[in-house]
């Protein structure tokens, strides 16, 4: 789902409302784009204490936007709201609208293990219908991960028997687009900063994706 207006909400109240200290329920609604040609599914958002806006990668101290504005547009800050310390959602909404970059994640239902973001303390309680987000993209060519949780997921569930190292893709047994084209899942490094990686480095990893899929 998703629609050209900007001003459009991404939250997903109902599985806010239903969500509890036990079970949280994915507090965002899919953004598919219909011309989408690469999909990210990471494993769940951050709790909403971290988020500085209402979509994909919350976090003010993630830099997935960070890379995407300087792949894009040669400024890491482009989609960077210094001030007011969050992103600029319009801006985000409108690239990837153009673009056709679609997000959603590997679980619709998890439990927090901890109190903290990583992946490593969630528990799924209920999967993604991935081939479900795949209908709504006729164009889509990759399905693109960033962390181990969420490419071990992809991995059960679409049955692919090699899991892709970082900065590899490795293709999607009997997914094809309606081009024809098998899916290939690709995996990238974390945007994470606890991730071990140079910001210009993932920049590279990122553009090469890129360059690959979208152009």
């Amino acid at each position: 789902m998703f629609a050209k207006s900007t001003h459009m909400t991404y939250l997903n109240t109902a599985n806010i409302e239903r969500s509890t200290a036990e079970v949280e329920y994915h507090p965002l609604i899919p953004f598919l784009p219909e011309n989408a040609k690469v999909l990210f599914l990471g494993s769940f958002p951050p709790q909403r204490k971290r988020w500085c806006m209402d979509f994909y990668y919350p976090n003010f101290i993630n830099d997935h936007w960070r890379i995407e504005g300087q792949v894009f547009f040669g400024d890491r800050n482009h989609f960077v709201d210094a001030e007011a310390k969050c992103f600029r959602l319009n801006a985000i909404i409108a690239h990837c609208q153009n673009k056709g970059i679609a997000f959603f994640d590997t679980s619709t239902a998890i439990k927090r293990l901890k109190d903290n973001a990583s992946d490593k303390f969630l528990e799924v309680v209920e999967p993604t219908d991935i081939h479900a987000l795949l209908k709504k993209l006729p164009h889509c060519q990759a399905i693109v991960t960033t962390g181990e949780k969420a490419t071990d997921t992809i991995c059960a569930y679409m049955n692919i028997p090699e899991v892709p190292k970082v900065n590899t893709a490795v293709p999607i047994p009997d997914t094809y687009n309606k081009d024809g084209e098998q899916l290939v899942l690709y995996r990238l490094p974390s945007s994470s900063r606890a991730y071990p990686l140079a910001f210009d480095k993932k920049v590279e990893a990122y553009k090469k994706m890129f360059d690959q899929m979208i152009s």
